[in-house]
């Protein structure tokens, strides 16, 4: 009986075991593991900032359609209808006498069509070229959220893969202040060293706990904020994939020589088209002084009675087709000083897109200085570990052999974990430099 019992037991233990296994299994298989290029990918399709910029792309299109829609004839239907409440009078005189004759009918319709186009309208023609600008502005308003995008997706992506880094730093750091602990336990209870190491090692190690915590709970946050930019589900797992070792091949790039050329920058792109606008607009106003021709026709049906017999109506078309041409003379100098106000503010445009220059080159500047500041502290740091470790383990045996003490152990990994620490710092202050940079420049998206 008792042989069933254990056998029952040892099969539902085996059960319970490939049921956990089925169950972490499927939990990884829910994760989605993303790489830098896939997280992309998705933000392009799935941010709403992209989205919203696509829809002004149409939309301005819409209004470029609108434009060129008064190039076409105007054809309008109309009717109506008057009731006559008192009757003209007209006065004859005939015989020595006046007579009055009423003149009218007490029920007036009237409708058909009427059709307006322009034949000769200069400032009209200037005014599509606006609207073909604007449309263009659009598309780099678009081109330039979907850069920005980029560039915010890097940094979490990087940020992510930081904190991850992080966190196995201090895991590694809890690990060693735990086997440090383990040691220093064991040799207490043999009688090698006193209880003051024994605390010591014991509070190192709580010390390294609370880090692990912190570091985790960062790679949390950061994953939220990197689903909150991709545009995805906040309650979907994910996983970014490698680490910032992986990105090791980028420092050592060569720099860009010339960071002044901030022509492809979208700012820069967006106050030149905005320029082109003001001069289109110019040539516009310019255009109102221009004498402009119109022509129009008209169709109506024409009905007078008393009664409401509508059946015995009798309808008289009569048709009309004219030109006319208006010549400006005086408008109160609204066209005059329409022309000042847009020389003054192609000047503010000028003025503001050479600030904008300045301002971007200084960034780049800047972005190139803090890359190359993050490549010495890479190497710096790189160095450091080595030394570090080395350190650390000699303290190790150090203590393991009694030649050593526990502060000295404590204070070796205290450095090792800095110095790793600072190795990742910054490969990542890099790759945010180098992000920026490419954004500040215009190169971070591929041209069609």
């Amino acid at each position: 009986m008792i042989k069933k019992v254990n056998k029952i037991i040892a099969s539902s233990f085996i059960v319970i075991l490939m049921l956990s296994g089925s169950f972490l299994r499927a939990q990884q298989s829910d994760t989605l593991e993303l790489t830098l290029e896939d997280a992309l990918k998705i933000a392009m399709s799935e941010s709403l900032s992209v989205q919203v910029a696509d829809k002004e792309i149409e939309k301005s299109g819409y209004s470029k359609k609108v434009s060129y829609s008064a190039l076409f004839p105007n054809i309008d239907f109309s009717a109506n209808y008057q009731r006559t409440i008192k009757k003209q009078v007209m006065v004859m005189s005939m015989g020595g006498t006046n007579q009055k004759i009423s003149v009218g009918s007490d029920n007036t319709y009237n409708l058909g069509f009427t059709a307006t186009m322009p034949i000769v309208n200069v400032a009209l023609w200037k005014s599509l070229n606006i609207s073909a600008k604007s449309v263009e502005l659009a598309v780099e308003q678009a081109r330039q959220s979907r850069q920005d995008l980029i560039n915010q997706i890097e940094t979490a992506f990087y940020t992510v893969l930081l904190a991850k880094d992080s966190y196995n730093v201090y895991c590694e750091n809890y690990q060693n202040a735990k086997d440090n602990y383990e040691v220093t336990k064991s040799r207490y209870e043999s009688g090698r060293v006193a209880k003051y190491d024994m605390i010591r090692a014991e509070v190192n190690m709580q010390n390294a706990e609370p880090n692990m915590y912190d570091a985790h709970n960062s790679m949390i946050l950061a994953l939220w904020q990197l689903k909150a930019l991709m545009g995805i589900d906040l309650d979907m797992n994910i996983s970014c994939k490698g680490s910032l070792d992986d990105y090791l091949y980028k420092l050592n790039q060569q720099e860009i020589d010339n960071v002044a050329d901030v022509e492809k920058n979208s700012q820069i792109r967006q106050l030149n088209i905005q320029s082109d606008i003001l001069e289109q607009s110019y040539k516009a106003k310019v255009a109102q002084f221009y004498p402009s021709i119109g022509a129009s026709f008209s169709y109506t049906w024409l009905a007078m009675a008393n009664d409401f017999k509508f059946a015995k109506y009798s309808w008289n078309p009569y048709s009309v087709a004219g030109l006319s041409i208006t010549i400006p003379i005086f408008s109160g100098g609204e066209r005059y000083y329409g022309l000042k106000e847009t020389r003054v503010q192609r000047e503010q445009l000028n003025l503001q897109r050479e600030n904008a220059r300045r301002s971007l080159v200084v960034a780049a500047k800047q972005n190139v200085n803090s890359m190359q500041t993050a490549l010495k502290q890479y190497n710096a740091a790189v160095s450091t570990v080595e030394g570090a470790q080395t350190g650390f383990d000699i303290a190790k045996k150090r203590y393991e052999v009694g030649s050593g003490t526990v502060l000295d152990m404590n204070d070796a990994g205290l450095a090792l974990l800095q110095a790793k620490l600072n190795v990742k710092n910054s490969i990542y202050q890099y790759l945010v430099a180098r992000s920026a940079l490419d954004l500040t420049l215009g190169n971070n998206i591929n041209e069609k």
